[in-house]
């Protein structure tokens, strides 16, 4: 997992191609007007993006996930949540097993995770042994537009 500004994104930029091009997208984007919910083509299936608005949630209607072919890299462009993060061995309670087509499994909150605050200028980096909870309250309930990227790591 890497929790950041995207200030500092060239830092992770080398680490995989996929990663630099996401980056790139990203810091358009935030210097950019904001973009309407949808998905935007970065790199075919390899490296896209999906933009969604939506309410942050309570911590108790949270679940974890975790993916298997993806990384996400997780950006606020406007309000703020947390995301909590756990190693994927931590999950125990499974509530959705692994769907291949969707790249996702569901857990219930583990006893002990982290909390990474979100909001604009900050992103999360999150690999496939990084289950996480997204868009969770962060002080009040707000409104959020957030970028995902999936960068395939294969």
């Amino acid at each position: 997992m890497i929790f950041d500004t995207i200030d500092q994104a060239g830092r992770y930029a080398p680490l995989h191609a996929g990663l630099a091009k996401a980056f790139e997208f990203l810091q358009s984007l935030y210097q950019g007007p904001l973009p309407a919910p949808g998905r935007y083509e970065i790199d075919g299936d390899r490296v896209f993006a999906g933009v969604d608005s939506y309410t942050t949630k309570p911590l108790e209607d949270a679940l974890f996930e975790a993916h298997r072919k993806y990384a996400d890299v997780q950006f606020l462009l406007s309000g703020r949540e947390r995301i909590l993060w756990a190693p994927l061995s931590m999950m125990e309670v499974i509530v959705r097993e692994f769907d291949t087509v969707k790249d996702v499994a569901k857990w219930q909150p583990p006893g002990e995770f982290a909390e990474l605050p979100m909001e604009p200028g900050r992103f999360a980096v999150l690999f496939p042994e990084d289950a996480h909870a997204p868009g969770v309250v962060w002080g009040e309930t707000c409104e959020v537009l957030k970028v995902v990227v999936k960068v395939a790591l294969d």
